[in-house]
């Protein structure tokens, strides 16, 4: 019984971190929604036929991200010193995880041109790369304050 208190205790912080997470998640999405909705000018028809493509993209590069590169920094942090055929086969696992991203943003590409001017889908990247930079800004000035408050 004393083991199973600490365990439920850390069971219950970590479920409401984990739905805290899983919030903000939704809200950067959003933002991201709004955001590149506005940067590219979408109509509300190209909206439409828009985000089902994009988001299926986004699905398939953080499926990747989220498996199979995850994986590879894991065996990689767990065994820094690994020898030469082991880096050379976590070497492969990453060249063809980065490759399948690569095909995604190329049917992305090839896909949205059904949908978008060849100008929108150009600043499409820059969109991506504005937001980041911003989300990456605002993260780094969170950090600050709560490092100031302490």
């Amino acid at each position: 019984m004393k083991r199973l208190i600490p365990i439920l205790v850390l069971l219950i912080g970590l479920s409401s971190y984990a739905q805290r997470d899983g919030r903000m998640n939704e809200r950067i999405k959003a933002q991201k929604v709004a955001f590149i909705t506005e940067k590219l000018s979408l109509t509300a028809e190209e909206a439409q036929q828009f985000w089902p493509i994009y988001n299926a993209f986004e699905e398939k590069r953080e499926g990747i991200k989220s498996g199979k590169l995850r994986e590879v920094k894991m065996k990689i942090r767990q065994n820094p010193d690994m020898s030469d055929s082991e880096a050379s086969k976590l070497l492969e696992q990453i060249l063809n995880a980065e490759n399948e991203i690569h095909n995604a943003k190329m049917k992305l590409a090839k896909d949205l041109q059904s949908v978008l001017s060849p100008k929108k889908i150009i600043r499409l990247r820059a969109a991506e790369d504005e937001f980041n930079r911003i989300l990456l800004e605002r993260l780094k000035q969170m950090r600050q304050k709560r490092g100031n408050r302490n």
